[in-house]
């Protein structure tokens, strides 16, 4: 490969060029508006958004773990949560997931996964519900659901919430339902590298529950419903007009693109030989965009060798990631028991290249490659 150019593992310079000349022409629109924070364009993708997801509400703001935690103080605001309570995550999601609930004066509950999925285990979950739980941060981890009836009855019989992070999943469905329409409420994420990128950072709650989504909008306006009346202690979480006018440009097109993502998974599904590398579970019955595919994760033991075999070919990985939360230096006075399963998901996993603007060409040399060094 040295006469090609490198296979980049993401590349928002390609992905956001296929939206031009419209990217370009909202920005100049917005720049001469006049109005760039709280104006009619992040109205208008808050309702476009409560649409595709089909809920009642969203919350457009800053990021995706303000939406996350403004979620829970929204809950300790009602009553519903009190500071310790037991909050159920899954052991190998990013951090940033375990930092919203600590955040918050509440305790994340660790659970393993499965090694097929990435997504949380239904029988590891149930093992780890206490009388103290009071909610499940339940990650569509890797653009899966992680929804299932098993989930759905363990949350009914112990009366807990459901949060979705959202943060990798946007378009993902279950069963004709959009991930971010399942739980009681969800957190998303709009960073440029998720399917639905920005081109800054932003995120937003969407809920069913009127009362919750009325405290999280006070909340992003330092706990203001009433200019200069103050109920809460919120704090200044904001999209602005321009990720805003940059997100309806781009929402139209995303169930598209994440069918992209979803043929390119299938080539590397049926391609690479699983040899001395685990394969993501793909069930024959999933139905269409049940994974939009943020991430295209494989499990491989000697992982810093292919990592290196396939840079030397000009191929860029990701490792999602290389620490698990519980293992963290700002979490080692919390005793998160023992995780093998997360700490090998940690140890082995690697992200291959995966965005709609990946060429036919490149994802087979991709596979190529792959199936070179297992050959050797």
């Amino acid at each position: 490969m040295k006469d090609k150019s490198p296979i980049k593992f993401i590349d928002l310079k390609a992905i956001n060029k296929a939206f031009e000349p419209e990217l370009s022409n909202t920005l100049l629109q917005i720049s001469r508006s006049g109005q760039y924070v709280n104006g009619e364009i992040s109205a208008k993708f808050e309702k476009n958004f409560a649409n595709y997801i089909g809920t009642k509400h969203c919350i457009s703001l800053g990021n995706g773990t303000n939406a996350l935690e403004l979620i829970l103080q929204a809950y300790l605001i009602t009553g519903y949560l009190k500071k310790g309570d037991e909050i159920l995550v899954p052991a190998n999601t990013f951090f940033a997931t375990f930092l919203a609930i600590s955040n918050q004066g509440l305790k994340p509950v660790a659970v393993e996964p499965e090694l097929n999925s990435f997504n949380i285990s239904s029988r590891s979950l149930e093992q780890k519900i206490t009388k103290k739980s009071r909610a499940l941060v339940l990650v569509h981890l890797f653009g899966r659901n992680a929804y299932n009836e098993a989930i759905k009855q363990l949350i009914e019989v112990h009366q807990l919430k459901l949060i979705e992070d959202n943060a990798q999943a946007v378009g993902c469905i279950y069963k004709g339902v959009r991930t971010g329409a399942l739980g009681h409420v969800a957190a998303h994420s709009f960073y440029p590298a998720k399917n639905l990128g920005a081109l800054g950072d932003a995120g937003a709650v969407t809920t069913n529950e009127p009362e919750l989504a009325s405290i999280i909008r006070a909340l992003t306006n330092y706990g203001s419903k009433e200019k200069y009346k103050f109920e809460y202690i919120g704090t200044h979480s904001k999209m602005d007009e321009i990720q805003a006018g940059v997100l309806n440009v781009k929402l139209p097109h995303l169930d598209k693109f994440n069918l992209r993502r979803t043929e390119i998974a299938d080539v590397y599904l049926k391609g690479i030989k699983p040899i001395h590398v685990s394969l993501p579970l793909k069930n024959a019955e999933d139905e269409v965009l049940s994974h939009t595919w943020h991430l295209f994760t494989i499990l491989v033991e000697k992982r810093e060798k292919l990592i290196q075999h396939l840079s030397q070919k000009g191929i860029e990985t990701a490792i999602h990631y290389p620490i698990p939360p519980h293992l963290q230096p700002a979490f080692k006075e919390l005793n998160f028991g023992e995780l093998p399963f997360t700490e090998k998901i940690h140890r082995e996993i690697l992200s291959l290249p995966l965005h709609p603007q990946l060429s036919n060409s490149e994802i087979y040399t991709i596979i190529d490659v792959i199936n070179d060094w297992e050959g050797k």
